[in-house]
């Protein structure tokens, strides 16, 4: 009797833990899918016109600074024009800085002062970029600062930016737990259903520069603070970009400024996570926050090229866009954002909903696949072959090339070798592969 107790017990505990995974999964699928997100640095720091670091690059004091609240008057800020951009471009989702490392809230808060009910502007930002993202079906994350170069309570001591604002006051560290948690519950219950949250800072306690050692010189309070957030919305995904692998409680892994398993600006040299759906994240032209000297603007194909890869890793793309001071994108950002959204309309079918195909990304491109297809996008026109290890393969033609594909199965080995020639697109041209 106690035998067959104990293996129902057994028995019914794994299901939950099925039950428990299915949940999971289910609530990560948007995102996997998703593979386009719109990124936005928005706040005072974009009157100076100098991006979104200028408070820590100057340095400038936090009573200077905050004279910015004076001046923070996005009068042509329009979130039925952002979300119109964003779903123009293709893009799923939009991730929004709810508070930047300058400590600004963009919405009303009860926990500061320091927030844009208290400038010119006077009304709440993600309350209508929220409201508008409800209505038009995207996404909404809210990026979060979890350092702060305004606030006493902060243990900016330790810290290693922040260090020129004028702070002589010791931290007050639960205090500043305390804040993050109330301004985390606010987010989370004023305004629907919120699709993440995304921290970043976690780097300013960390004696390592290249931010691969885990030690912390404070306990960030992550068991709570994630927790919480999953008691508020349990739909809630948590990022965090700390630049190393996963922590407990995290819902997916962000790479800055690189495509996963590459580190070219040295931001993103952690393992790459086998279990969590990825992100990279990036700018079109090379701040995050507006810069007015800003015009290395990368080009559609740049851009693309990127999104393709990244989509071959299996990752979402996140772009980023500094709005002008006055609430507008700049035309240079809208303008290419509206170039990939026409090629999307034409090819997303082999982005979105994708994992990584065969390989990762090469430097002849990638591939993508869905099920028993996939697709091999050519980036480099001047590839005079691929050789891909494709055993089942059922047949293979060009989707937007003009000629006859020719390719050729070893069968010993199941290698397949395609041809190359015709005349190639100009951005990517794409393979569809049908495997039994």
């Amino acid at each position: 009797m106690k035998k067959i107790i104990y293996t129902l017990i057994l028995f019914l505990f794994s299901l939950s833990l099925i039950h428990g995974q299915s949940q999971n999964n289910n609530r990560k699928k948007w995102f996997e899918d998703a593979r386009f997100g719109l990124f936005v640095h928005f706040g005072p720091y974009s009157v100076l016109g100098n991006g979104e670091w200028i408070m820590n690059n100057r340095p400038i004091k936090t009573n200077d600074y905050k004279r910015l609240s004076d001046f923070f008057n996005p009068q042509q800020f329009d979130a039925k024009e952002w979300v119109q951009i964003a779903k123009g471009a293709g893009m799923k989702y939009i991730t929004f800085t709810s508070r930047h490392h300058d400590s600004f809230s963009n919405w009303a808060t009860k926990q500061s002062d320091w927030n844009i009910m208290n400038t010119p502007y006077g009304k709440d930002l993600i309350k209508q970029l929220a409201d508008e993202c409800h209505k038009e079906g995207i996404k909404l994350v809210l990026y979060y600062s979890l350092l702060d170069w305004m606030r006493n309570d902060y243990q900016y001591e330790t810290g290693r930016t922040g260090k020129g604002t004028g702070r002589t006051e010791k931290g007050n560290w639960a205090d500043y737990i305390n804040f993050m948690k109330a301004q985390l519950t606010e987010l989370l219950t004023n305004y629907g259903p919120i699709a993440g949250i995304w921290f970043d800072g976690h780097w300013d306690q960390t004696e390592d520069k290249n931010r691969t050692n885990p030690k912390t010189f404070v306990d960030w309070h992550y068991n709570e603070i994630y927790d919480l957030i999953h008691q508020l919305q349990p739909e809630c995904l948590v990022a965090n970009n700390h630049h190393l692998p996963p922590f407990p409680g995290e819902d997916y892994q962000i790479f800055e400024r690189d495509v996963p398993g590459e580190n070219t600006a040295g931001h993103s040299g952690q393992e790459v996570s086998e279990q969590l759906p990825l992100e990279t994240c990036q700018t079109i032209n090379a701040t995050w926050g507006f810069s007015i000297t800003d015009d290395k603007y990368k080009s559609e194909k740049d851009l693309l090229h990127l999104l393709i890869r990244t989509a071959g890793t299996g990752a979402n793309l996140l772009l980023n866009v500094g709005p002008m001071p006055n609430g507008k994108i700049q035309t240079e950002c809208v303008e290419r954002l509206q170039q990939m959204g026409d090629w999307l309309k034409k090819y997303g079918y082999t982005i979105y909903e994708t994992k990584q195909g065969f390989v990762p990304p090469q430097s002849w491109g990638a591939s993508t696949g869905k099920g028993k297809t996939y697709y091999i996008h050519i980036l480099d026109k001047n590839t005079p072959s691929i050789t891909l290890n494709i055993p089942n393969i059922k047949s293979a033609k060009w989707i937007n090339v003009d000629s006859q594909l020719i390719w050729e199965k070893d069968k010993k080995s199941g290698d397949v070798t395609f041809s190359i020639n015709g005349n190639l697109d100009d951005i990517d041209s794409i393979i569809e592969v049908s495997i039994k």
